[in-house]
C-alpha cells in the first residue's frame, strides 16, 4: 500500500504581498483626516479590518508587520497577533515605540489589556515620568476600575487626579479623564467626589463634542451616562403588558 502523501501546510502571504495589499488601500483622503489627529496612515479602518479578518491570527507576520514601523501596518498587527504570546519587556519596548495615538491606543486596547503582564505593566507605566507612557498606565487602570476595582485604592486615585490632572499634558490628562469619569460612573460611594473634582478643575469642559454624542466632560458624562443606566435599569424593573 503506499505510503499517503502528508497534508501540504498552507503557505501565507509574505511581508511584500501584506504591504503591497496596504499600500493599495491608501486614500489620500482618508490620510488628511487621520494626520489632524496624529496619525500618519491612510487606510480606512472598516478595511483594514477586513484584510485582517481574512489573514485570521499570524503571530510571526504581526512582529514582522510591527517592525516596518509603518503605522498603518502596526495597526494590522495588533489586530493579527495573538496578545498572550507578548512577554512584558517586548510590551514595554511596544509602547515606547508606539510613535502615533492609533497605535499607542490599538496596543493598550487590543493586546496588553488581554495579556497576562498587565497589571505589572499597569503599575510601572502609571509612576513613569513620561506622560505618554503613563496614559498608557492610566488607562489600564480605567480598566480595572470597571471591571475588576478590588484592591485598588479609589480615594488615592482621585487624590493624584485632582492634584495633577489640570497640569498634565493632553495624551496623559485625557487619560486620567477617563478614569475621573469611570469611577463616577461605576462607584456611586464616590460619585459626589469624582463630580466635585470635576466641576472645579473644569478639563474638557469646552471640548467640541458633535450632536448627539456625549461630552468627555467628566460631570457631563457621569450624569448622561447615570442616566441612561437608571432609564435602562426602569425599563428591565417595569411590569410587561400581558
Amino acid at each position: 500500500m503506499p505510503e499517503k502523501t502528508p497534508d501540504k501546510t498552507p503557505t501565507g502571504p509574505t511581508l511584500a504581498e501584506v504591504m503591497a495589499e496596504l499600500a493599495g488601500l491608501e486614500d489620500p483622503r482618508i490620510r488628511a483626516v487621520n494626520e489632524k489627529h496624529g496619525d500618519d496612515h491612510g487606510v480606512h479602518l472598516t478595511k483594514l479590518r477586513a484584510l485582517a479578518k481574512r489573514l485570521k491570527t499570524q503571530p510571526e507576520l504581526a512582529r514582522t508587520l510591527w517592525a516596518t514601523d509603518d503605522t498603518a501596518a502596526r495597526l494590522l498587527a495588533l489586530l493579527v497577533c495573538r496578545p498572550k504570546s507578548y512577554g512584558r519587556d517586548e510590551l514595554d519596548t511596544m509602547l515606547r515605540q508606539a510613535r502615533t495615538p492609533k497605535v499607542h491606543d490599538w496596543l493598550v486596547n487590543y493586546v496588553v489589556k488581554k495579556n497576562p503582564h498587565a497589571e505589572e505593566l499597569r503599575v510601572a507605566w502609571t509612576a513613569n515620568p513620561d506622560p505618554v507612557v503613563a496614559s498608557a498606565g492610566w488607562a489600564l487602570t480605567t480598566e480595572r476600575v470597571t471591571r475588576n476595582p478590588a484592591g485598588l485604592d479609589l480615594p488615592a486615585l482621585l487624590d493624584t487626579v485632582e492634584s495633577e490632572m489640570s497640569d498634565a499634558p493632553d495624551r496623559l490628562q485625557w487619560a486620567m479623564n477617563h478614569c475621573l469619569a469611570r469611577i463616577g460612573i461605576d462607584h456611586p460611594e464616590h460619585r459626589a467626589r469624582a463630580l466635585t473634582i470635576g466641576e472645579r478643575l473644569g478639563v474638557l469642559k469646552d471640548y467640541p463634542t458633535p450632536p448627539g454624542c456625549t461630552s468627555p466632560y467628566a460631570p457631563a458624562w457621569i450624569t448622561e451616562i447615570v442616566r441612561r443606566q437608571q432609564e435602562h435599569a426602569a425599563v428591565k424593573s417595569s411590569p410587561t403588558d400581558t
